[in-house]
């Protein structure tokens, strides 16, 4: 249980086999609509940045399972990513950081990483569905994009017009898939992820 500014909240830090050469925070989909840090695609995520070297803390926002709280449109799920980045930075200051996160959770981990210096920011499943874009303009973190081929919550086409108007430094890789969830390509997703891991190490 990591203190956070709504109250505890439960989270899980794993660590590689091999001593870890980055420090990843990975933020999960929407509270409301049955997200957590078990979704099966934030698992494949943390598990392909493990097997390439980084040690992962995942973390329930406020209201989510055994974290205390209740949802805060996503502001203070903002302030609740902070605060489990405090805390894995202070455990691993020796380490490089960076953030990720799966639908909802790449808008969380870009909005804080984009106030940051992270190595990078891997946004997965980015849904161009809301409106609000304000916190990526002038964000020149690098941020990579993976995302499904046929995501119903963040279009193709939606996600390249998006990502043309970004600055450099950033990445788009496509998973071929049916839906937002990479059904049926969670294996090739995993293996995305780990072709991107370290690209800053």
């Amino acid at each position: 249980m990591i203190p956070g500014p709504a109250g505890r909240l439960e989270a899980l830090l794993e660590e590689p086999e091999t001593p870890p050469v980055i420090a990843t925070l990975v933020c999960h989909p929407h509270p409301q609509h049955g997200g957590t840090m078990h979704n099966k695609v934030v698992y494949r995520l943390a598990r392909g940045l493990r097997k390439e070297g980084s040690v992962v803390l995942r973390f329930n926002y406020r209201g989510v399972n055994l974290s205390e709280g209740t949802y805060d449109q996503g502001v203070g799920e903002v302030e609740d990513a902070r605060a489990c980045l405090t805390l894995l930075r202070e455990r691993y200051p020796a380490l490089p950081f960076q953030l990720a996160g799966f639908s909802f959770g790449s808008r969380i981990a870009l909005k804080l990483g984009c106030q940051m210096r992270p190595r990078q920011i891997l946004a997965v499943g980015f849904p161009t569905i809301y409106s609000d874009r304000s916190f990526l303009e002038g964000c020149t973190q690098r941020r990579v994009f993976i995302q499904s081929t046929s995501d119903e919550f963040g279009p193709g086409p939606d996600l390249i017009t998006l990502y043309e108007t970004l600055p450099e430094p950033k990445e788009l890789h496509w998973v071929p898939s049916a839906d937002h969830f990479f059904v049926d390509a969670l294996d090739e997703f995993e293996r995305t992820v780990q072709s991107v891991a370290l690209a800053q190490i």
